[in-house]
């Protein structure tokens, strides 16, 4: 029961917390100085004073901005988030397709991040003061202080200009239709853009692990278990394991949002056409309905990571279990 009430007034705070972003970005893009019709045509196509206004009245950008916004509000309380401005197609169909190469990009990123940095940072723990640490230390607060967009172009460089191994750009084979890509060839071009975020997510895991496993080895039970004849390696294993797991799976799934807004600068370095990429063509072209769709299905998809961070909690600590057990 108390875990149904939890889930019950998470999802309510996670209603607010989506119309307020939801406000926030409409707002943002009223006050935007770029005119939408100029956004909307292209310079190659100049068009008269009369189509500017027909485009204008058929994309309703001459009503009040509340006018604009609650018809949004109502046609999405039906299932329809509008229209794309630049697509010219459904804002849902849009984000289907678009949607599913991001998420395979994401998820094996944040699957490499994830489990490198939390190696990384017990191997750093373990080898504490030695030139394992101090070298680890040293690569994670490069590529802490490093851009996603500079990791993504020197990766670009190396991996697909240099050496060849990889393909430059873009998400299939160029040329080839969509019927006869294959998964093999969507991995192929996927491991770069993967590589990237991985990289740019490994430092913060790494490094908050390595800490929190220091402290670990420097307690009294660390102290006691070693007196007793047990190897760092078999403290580590028996002792540190489930005490840094919390705090890793805590970062890891707070990591979400950091890496949807990575795979914006990664999909636009390597041309990958998933949602960041979608989102940036929303943003300069100032398609409202597409940017509003966007920004719901990103703030569900980092508050669904969030959600799911708390519910795991209880399974990975006996404590938090027993704890939620008596309330």
């Amino acid at each position: 029961m108390h875990m149904a009430t939890y889930i019950g007034r998470t999802l309510i705070r996670g209603v607010g917390l989506l119309a307020a972003v939801i406000i926030v970005t409409f707002v943002l893009v009223q006050a935007s100085p770029v005119d939408p019709v100029e956004a909307y045509i292209t310079a190659e196509n100049p068009v008269s004073q009369e189509q500017r206004e027909a485009i204008a009245a058929y994309w309703g950008l001459n009503d009040p901005p509340l006018e604009r916004l609650g018809k949004w509000v109502s046609a999405l309380a039906r299932g329809d988030m509008g229209t794309s401005m630049y697509y010219r197609q459904p804002v849902t169909e849009v984000i289907r397709v678009h949607f599913m190469n991001s998420l395979l990009l994401m998820a094996v990123a944040w699957v490499l991040a994830g489990f490198s940095g939390f190696v990384l940072g017990v191997v750093a723990a373990a080898c504490q003061q030695t030139k394992v640490d101090k070298f680890i230390k040293v690569y994670c607060l490069l590529i802490a202080s490093a851009p996603a967009f500079w990791v993504g172009l020197l990766i670009l460089m190396v991996f697909a200009v240099w050496l060849g191994w990889f393909p430059i750009a873009l998400g299939t084979p160029i040329g080839k239709e969509a019927a006869a890509v294959t998964i093999g060839d969507r991995l192929y071009h996927l491991v770069l853009p993967a590589v990237t975020l991985a990289v740019t997510g490994t430092s913060q895991i790494a490094l908050h692990t390595r800490q929190k496993l220091i402290d670990v080895l420097n307690s009294d039970y660390a102290v006691f278990a070693a007196a007793r004849g047990e190897t760092k390696w078999q403290i580590v294993y028996h002792h540190g394991l489930r005490n840094i797991l919390l705090p890793a799976v805590t970062l890891q799934f707070g990591s979400i949002s950091e890496l949807f807004g990575g795979s914006v600068l990664a999909e636009t370095v390597f041309s990958y056409t998933g949602l960041g990429y979608v989102a940036v063509v929303a943003g300069t072209k100032l398609d409202l309905p597409l940017l509003l769709g966007i920004t719901l299905c990103s703030g569900f998809f980092v508050f669904a990571g969030n959600l799911i961070a708390n519910l795991l909690y209880p399974l990975i600590d006996p404590q938090i279990r027993e704890g939620m057990a008596h309330e």
